[in-house]
C-alpha cells in the first residue's frame, strides 16, 4: 500500500498549506512517517486542519463514484476516465478509481497518525486531546465506510507502520464495517455538543459534532438494513434543532452553507479546485465532459420533482450533436456561492427515516414514512405521496432520493444497497454488468501490493 505514503494529504497541508487543487493534481512524492510533525501542543491545530483537508480531498471523487457509475450522466467530452464511467466500461486503470482510493487512504493514514501520536504529546489539554482524537476516529470511519461500499473488501489499516502498511491484504467488508461503527461510536462520546437553535451555520456544517456524527450513523445503519437504529439516529438529527430545512429548494443548489447542511466541505478563492481533473465544475460546466442523462432530466422536470428541477439548467447554446443542452448547476466556481460539496444534509435524514419506517411497515400517520416524504414534497411544491402499499412506498422513497439528492453522490450506492442496480442499470445501458456493483481495486495498487486481489470481472 505504498500510495498511503505517496498521497499523505495531511503532510502536504502541514508543509505548504497546499490548495485542494494542488492536492488533487500534483503527483505525490514518497515521504517517510517521521516527516509528519506532532511533537508539541502548537502542532495539534495544523495536523487537525490537515485532517479536514483530507476529508475535502475525498469529496469530489466520492461524488463521481456515486453519480457517474449510475444513470445520472452521459459522456459529452474527450476524457477517458469519464467515458469509461458513462459507458459502463470501467477499468482498473481509471484515474477516478485510483484517486478515490488514494484520498481514502490518505485520510485513514492521517487519522491513524493522530491516534498514535497525540496521546504522547504532553501539554495538550484533555478536552483538546479528546476532541481531536474523536475527529480522527470519525474520519477513519467515514473513509472506511466509503471504501467498503465502493470497493468491497479493502485493507484494514490501523497503524502508521510503513513496512506493515505496504503488504496488507484485503479484509472482509463485514469486518471493515464493524470497525466503522466502532469508530463512529467512540467519536460520538468525545465530539462537542451543539445546542438546539445554534446560529453558527458554517461551524455546524464544517466541523464535527455529536449531531453530524449521529447523521453518519443513521446512514450507516440504513446501509446495514438496521431499520430501527436508522430511524432512531435520523430522528435524533431531525429533532435536534441544530439543522433546519431551507424554504426554497433552489438555495440548496445555489448557496453554500445553508441551515440544512449537516456536513459540508468548503473552498475559497485560494483553494478552489476549479482546474482539477476531478473538479465537478470543470467536468459538469467548463468542459461539459459529462451532462445530465436524458433519464434524470425527465425525472427532475417531472411534476413529482416540483421545484427540484433547479438542480439542472438548460441552454440552447449547448444543444448540438449529442449534447442535450442540460447542465448540472450544483457545483460553481470560486467566485460563486455554490462551489462547496455537501456530504450530508437534513433532507437525507427525512429520507433515511422514511425508508426505515417503510421497511418496518410504518407507512401512514404523523410518524409514518409517507409523512416524512411529504415534508420534502411540500417544500418542493410537488404533489403529496398517495401510495399506500409498502412496495409502492419504498419505490416512492427511491424516486424521492433521485429528486432530492440528484448529483450529491448517492445514486449508485442506493441502487446497489437496495438490490435495484441490475434492474435499473441494465435498462439504462447495454454495457451494464453486475461487476459494476463494485469498483475495481486500482491496478497501481495491485502492482505495488502483491497481497491484493482484484474484484471479479476486472
Amino acid at each position: 500500500m505504498t500510495r498511503f505514503f505517496r498521497n499523505i494529504l495531511v503532510l502536504i497541508v502541514l508543509l505548504n498549506l497546499a490548495s485542494c487543487n494542488q492536492i488533487l493534481d500534483k503527483e505525490p512524492v514518497a515521504l517517510l512517517v517521521d516527516d509528519l510533525v506532532l511533537n508539541e501542543p502548537n502542532d495539534v491545530q495544523p495536523v487537525r486542519i490537515g485532517l479536514y483537508s483530507a476529508l475535502r480531498s475525498m469529496a469530489a471523487p466520492n461524488m463521481i463514484a456515486g453519480d457517474f457509475t449510475a444513470d445520472y450522466i452521459q459522456h459529452n467530452g474527450t476524457f477517458t476516465d469519464e467515458r469509461e464511467l458513462a459507458t459502463k466500461q470501467l477499468t482498473a486503470t481509471n484515474g477516478a478509481v485510483d484517486q478515490l482510493w488514494a484520498t481514502l487512504y490518505g485520510t485513514i493514514y492521517g487519522a491513524n497518525f493522530i491516534l498514535e501520536k497525540l496521546p504522547q504529546v504532553s501539554g495538550v489539554t484533555d478536552a483538546t486531546r479528546k476532541q481531536v482524537m474523536a475527529e480522527a476516529r470519525f474520519m477513519r470511519g467515514w473513509a472506511n465506510f466509503i471504501g467498503a461500499y465502493t470497493y468491497g473488501d479493502i485493507p484494514k489499516v490501523t497503524t502508521i507502520d510503513r513496512v506493515a502498511n505496504t503488504n496488507i491484504p484485503r479484509t472482509p467488508r463485514a469486518d471493515i464495517l464493524a470497525s466503522v461503527i466502532a469508530d463512529y461510536t467512540a467519536a460520538l462520546g468525545d465530539l462537542p455538543s451543539v445546542a438546539s437553535g445554534s446560529t453558527d451555520i458554517t461551524t455546524n456544517a464544517t466541523y464535527l459534532n455529536k449531531i453530524n456524527c449521529q447523521a453518519a450513523m443513521a446512514r450507516y445503519y440504513l446501509y446495514m438494513k438496521d431499520w430501527v437504529n436508522a430511524e432512531k439516529y435520523a430522528t435524533t438529527v431531525i429533532s435536534s434543532g441544530v439543522y433546519t430545512m431551507v424554504t426554497n429548494y433552489a438555495d440548496i443548489v445555489l448557496r453554500d452553507f445553508t441551515t440544512e447542511s449537516v456536513l459540508e466541505v468548503g473552498y475559497n478563492l485560494s483553494d478552489d479546485p476549479g482546474t482539477s481533473a476531478y473538479s465537478l465544475n470543470n467536468l459538469y460546466v467548463s468542459r461539459r465532459e459529462v451532462i445530465p442523462s436524458n433519464q434524470v432530466v425527465a425525472a427532475l422536470n417531472s411534476t413529482e420533482s416540483g421545484t427540484r428541477s433547479a438542480t439542472i439548467g438548460f441552454s440552447t447554446q449547448n444543444l448540438k450533436g449529442n449534447d442535450n443542452g442540460w447542465t448540472v448547476l450544483k457545483y460553481g466556481t470560486a467566485s460563486e456561492d455554490n462551489n462547496n460539496i455537501v456530504l450530508m444534509r437534513l433532507a437525507e435524514m427525512y429520507l433515511i427515516r422514511a425508508e426505515a419506517r417503510a421497511q418496518q411497515g410504518n407507512l401512514t400517520g404523523a410518524n409514518g414514512a409517507i409523512a416524512d416524504l411529504n415534508v420534502l414534497r411540500t417544500r418542493a411544491k410537488a404533489p403529496a405521496v398517495t401510495a399506500t402499499a409498502q412496495a409502492d412506498v419504498l419505490l416512492a422513497v427511491e424516486r424521492e432520493r433521485v429528486y432530492e439528492l440528484a448529483f450529491e453522490g448517492q445514486r449508485w450506492y442506493d441502487l446497489v444497497r437496495t438490490g435495484r442496480a441490475q434492474a435499473v442499470m441494465s435498462a439504462f445501458s447495454p454495457n451494464w454488468s453486475s461487476r459494476l456493483e463494485l469498483w475495481p481495486i486500482p491496478q497501481r495498487e495491485i502492482q505495488q501490493n502483491k497481497s491484493l486481489t482484484q474484484n471479479p470481472g476486472y
